[in-house]
């Protein structure tokens, strides 16, 4: 089984800047582990417990405490807000031998929601968990009710992707985490130029961190296949997706006849890159919540 962290040393690194980073996040919050097939899954939880339960999903590569930084106290004070750390992903998450046997995203948070008692679910997903929130929706429709999808497109059979041009973009950069590279690595990938990042040192710091640290194999068990068009069955009042136009990784031609096509509901958020909850959170908070709570 690939190791999450390089080193016991690079891991204990990773979770004291997640720790500082959970400490600028200026709400009331717990932390929470379900054991589960594939292992340990780790949670954090905020908001009234009586409110609608919005589970979050992050990217590869990144985890709870960064991508939500300037989201969750929008959101947890409308929903209680559960954000989960991917097995395997570059949180707290730890997985075990079943992991790498053969990863099940479906069985691992059908395993989740009911070590929660939660009979449904909203979902709002991020790049990667753009992908995620879409799959659950159509294989366990009883289960998650809207969903919303961030700095992804469709992922659905039939609609091209080039992932070697998105794999292209983290070059050279990633494989030379400096921090003059981190830095310039966000500038690529965001439409702000990397500012909503800079302006916190706590967040670039930690992404320098996770740059040197993190062993991206231990992502690899986590499949993208397509969703059939049979099964995907997003109706315009269940889903939400928002895109910017600066995001170099999901917005190109393909993405916009999918959503078209398909007849999803999507805004374009002009001046937007990759992370686009980060750099227009004020606006990316309040459309979530205008489409969740009506």
């Amino acid at each position: 089984m690939p190791k999450v962290f390089k080193s016991e040393k690079k891991q204990k690194a990773v979770y004291e800047s997640y720790n500082h980073l959970l400490a600028e996040w200026d709400v009331a919050y717990e932390e929470k582990v379900i054991e589960g097939t594939y292992g340990n899954t780790h949670l954090i939880i905020a908001g009234n417990p009586d409110h609608i339960p919005v589970l979050l999903f992050h990217g590869v590569g990144d985890n709870s405490a960064v991508m939500w930084i300037y989201n969750i106290k929008d959101l947890s004070k409308e929903f209680h807000v559960i954000a989960v750390d991917a097995i395997g992903g570059a949180g707290k998450s730890q997985p075990n031998g079943n992991y790498s046997k053969g990863f099940n995203q479906v069985l691992w948070i059908e395993e989740l929601l009911d070590a929660l008692k939660l009979d449904k679910v909203y979902a709002i997903g991020v790049s990667y968990g753009c992908y995620l929130v879409q799959l659950f929706k159509c294989k366990l429709p009883n289960r998650f009710d809207k969903i919303v999808g961030l700095a992804g497109g469709p992922s659905v059979e039939g609609y091209k992707t080039n992932n070697l041009r998105k794999m292209l973009l983290f070059l050279p950069e990633a494989l030379f985490p400096t921090p003059k590279n981190v830095a310039k690595l966000l500038k690529k990938l965001s439409g702000d130029g990397g500012d909503s990042f800079i302006r916190k040192p706590a967040l670039l710091s930690h992404w320098h961190i996770l740059l040197k640290s993190f062993n991206n194999a231990s992502m690899m068990l986590h499949k993208t296949p397509s969703i059939s068009k049979p099964d995907f069955k997003i109706s315009r009042e269940e889903g939400l997706f928002m895109l910017g136009d600066q995001d170099r990784l999901s917005y190109y031609p393909e993405s916009i006849k999918a959503f078209e096509e398909l007849n999803l509901t999507y805004k374009i958020i002009k001046g937007a890159g990759h992370s686009i909850n980060h750099e227009q959170a004020d606006l990316i908070n309040s459309e979530i919540v205008r489409f969740l709570t009506k």
